[in-house]
């Protein structure tokens, strides 16, 4: 049907313009937007010789290589030229010519080079998406053919999508292995589409983008956002505001073309056991548009980068794309940080910065793309996290790859009884409201706000399926310009930041944090839509940069350090959830004061009214009534005894 297609296409056009073929030779019908998609597990006997659409990733391509499309031949014993005969792209064998029509001869015969046409011809390998693979099942790969102008429409690590002919072929090799009546199958494209966002965000509907719209200009958007992901894991804030961050991502920048400064945020996540690091990276991976998901034990280096395997039927050397070129675009996602052979880590330095890898095995010399964000999850050195130690002390990594990731996140497992209870009863509810029999569950359940999270304010949340087009629409369509923003602010927050790690000898602070809030406040103004990146954006950043910081410093320093810079980490905090902060300091130094000196543990801790107003007034709070009458105050079991002057916290 095709060629019929294309002879039909190719007289209409040149009836329009006689003169066409001296632009383009052939003219190629290519059919888009099938209805039915299929998966490539699925393809059975059913569809041999019908046009299937199917998606994937490509795995490995070949060259272009040169293939018989029209053929003539010369006899050798009159020289008389016979032909023109068509190569049928599923023969099994050449076609040839019996006998001379000119001396009845039976050969030989010879191809006439200068009348035998060819066309362009290459093969690929298509893999089933990672996302889309069964747990427990290995993914699925078929093999494409791609013709005259879809060669090199892809490259490794590319997400497609194929309309073609599902052919079956004969192959030599699986008959000797299986009898002689099995044929081998294979794909004859004929249209190709790449999965980027840019295809997701055309596919999205005018509701969508009005929703988006509306969405956007709700004040408390970015609470909304923070709150939305992994809404079933309690607490863990700074967490959940870096992976927005890492999900929604700077913006790439290219000078000329010459020297490239990568837009991703790369973020590691460090901490005690049972705290929730690997169910936020399979939270990430069912929300990020394309995602790869690996272990550390189970990943090595070529796995993660490419590697070199021949071809066994041309016997040449191909290229297979790892997970980081697989993700490109993308979130690459990797656990047990820490279990990674050292040779194998040093691998992804130039892949987290520069964003390729280059490959020099077998006589292949490339460059490939890997333009992803890193995330992953590590375990401290002896499986705890020692407060009394730096984080490099406290963590396997060396400084290079340290220094690579934007934000560090810490995750401390600390014995709080009132957060403990709020804890487990979060937990219990979720497994009460998420039981499979449980007939009351509804769309508007409690689920849909979450006001546990610290009693702060009450957010409604954000539908996943919107919160993740969301995503898309803006990774897509939105590149914050920075312009008239504070200089001066970031400068000086480099040089303390510089000064204050060479006198704590923690993490070092290198150009790279610089590029790091620039990215972060990119990505705070994408949430929020803008077009252009301003100070509350920077500050939001720099705020972020500087959790981040503190929480990698040893116990001793980090509440001086915390007052050095209280300014930045005030930026955009609720009153009353600083107060609780300072209460809770005081609560916690009691409570450890009357442990050590008597050996008992308390029922209540009483803590004066003025040492509270000395503390709020040091941050320029000076009215506390507001913080006694809020829910946070109540929610944690606090309560304010006016006669006596005094706050009262009950175990």
């Amino acid at each position: 049907m095709f060629p019929i297609f294309d002879k039909t296409a190719t007289e209409v056009v040149l009836s329009m313009f006689p003169k066409y073929n001296q632009i383009h030779a052939e003219i190629h019908v290519r059919i888009s937007e099938l209805p039915l998609i299929e998966e490539i597990r699925s393809l059975r006997q059913l569809h041999l010789n019908q046009l299937v659409r199917t998606s994937g990733v490509v795995t490995s391509c070949t060259g272009v290589l040169p293939q018989l499309n029209m053929v003539k031949y010369d006899c050798s014993k009159c020289g008389f030229v016979l032909g023109p005969f068509y190569q049928k792209q599923s023969g099994i064998e050449e076609v040839t010519p019996g006998s001379c029509p000119e001396c009845q001869s039976r050969g030989p015969f010879h191809v006439n080079m200068e009348q035998t046409l060819y066309r362009n011809y290459q093969r690929i390998t298509m893999q089933e998406s990672p996302g889309k693979v069964a747990a427990g099942r290995l993914p699925r790969s078929k093999d494409a053919i791609l013709m005259s102008d879809l060669v090199d429409s892809c490259k490794p690590g590319d997400e497609i999508e194929l309309t073609g002919i599902y052919h079956n072929n004969y192959e030599g090799s699986l008959n000797t292995a299986n009898g002689f009546p099995v044929f081998a199958t294979v794909l004859e494209a004929n249209y190709i589409a790449k999965r980027d966002d840019a295809m997701a965000v055309s596919s999205l509907s005018d509701e969508d983008l009005k929703e988006i719209i509306q969405l956007s200009k709700d004040e408390k958007i970015a609470d909304r956002v923070f709150a939305s992901i992994a809404p079933s894991i309690y607490g863990h804030d700074d967490i959940k505001r870096a992976i927005s961050m890492a999900l929604f991502g700077g913006e790439p920048k290219n000078p000329k073309g010459k020297h490239r400064l990568r837009g991703d945020i790369n973020l590691l996540l460090c901490g005690d056991p049972g705290t929730a690091k690997s169910q936020f990276l399979k939270y990430i991976e069912k929300t990020a548009h394309r995602c790869v998901f690996t272990t550390g034990q189970g990943a090595s280096a070529v796995g993660l980068t490419a590697y070199v395997k021949r071809n066994p039927v041309s016997r040449e050397w191909t290229l297979e794309a790892g997970a980081l070129v697989l993700a490109d675009r993308g979130v690459c996602l990797i656990d047990e940080f820490d279990k990674m052979n050292d040779q194998d880590r040093t691998s992804i330095h130039e892949a987290m910065e520069q964003q390729n890898i280059s490959i020099s095995k077998a006589g292949i010399v490339t460059t490939l793309q890997a333009r992803c964000s890193v995330i992953a999850a590590s375990n401290p050195i002896g499986g705890r996290y020692d407060t009394s130690l730096t984080f490099s002390d406290n963590v396997d990594l060396s400084e290079p790859i340290l220094s690579r990731f934007d934000v560090l996140c810490v995750v401390r497992d600390q014995v709080d009884p009132v957060q403990d209870e709020l804890l487990a009863r979060f937990v219990t509810n979720s497994h009460i409201r998420h039981h499979p029999d449980n007939k009351e569950q509804t769309t508007t359940g409690p689920s849909d706000y979450m006001p546990e999270l610290h009693g702060t304010i009450k957010v409604k949340l954000i539908p996943q399926d919107l919160l993740r087009k969301y995503i898309i629409y803006a990774r897509e369509k939105i590149h914050p310009l920075i312009v008239n923003v504070d200089h001066e602010k970031v400068a000086s927050i480099y040089s303390e930041l510089r000064r204050e790690s060479a006198a704590t000898g923690s993490v070092p602070i290198t150009v790279r944090h610089i590029e790091s809030i620039i990215r972060m406040a990119e990505a705070n103004a994408r949430i929020y839509l803008r077009k252009y990146v301003n100070d509350f954006d920077i500050n939001m950043a720099i705020r972020i940069l500087l959790e981040s910081f503190i929480a990698t410093q040893k116990f001793s320093v980090m509440r001086s350090m915390r007052k050095t810079f209280s300014r930045y980490l005030s930026f955009k905090r609720d009153n009353n959830e600083l107060l609780f902060f300072i209460l809770k300091q005081l609560i916690h130094d009691r409570a450890a004061y009357h442990r050590n000196r008597f050996g008992t543990e308390l029922d209540a801790v009483e803590i004066p009214e003025k040492d509270l107003q000395e503390k709020a007034k040091a941050i320029n709070i000076h009215n506390l009534a507001t913080f006694y009458e809020s829910d946070l105050f109540k929610h944690n079991r606090l309560t304010y005894d006016a006669s006596k002057k005094i706050v009262i916290q009950v175990f």
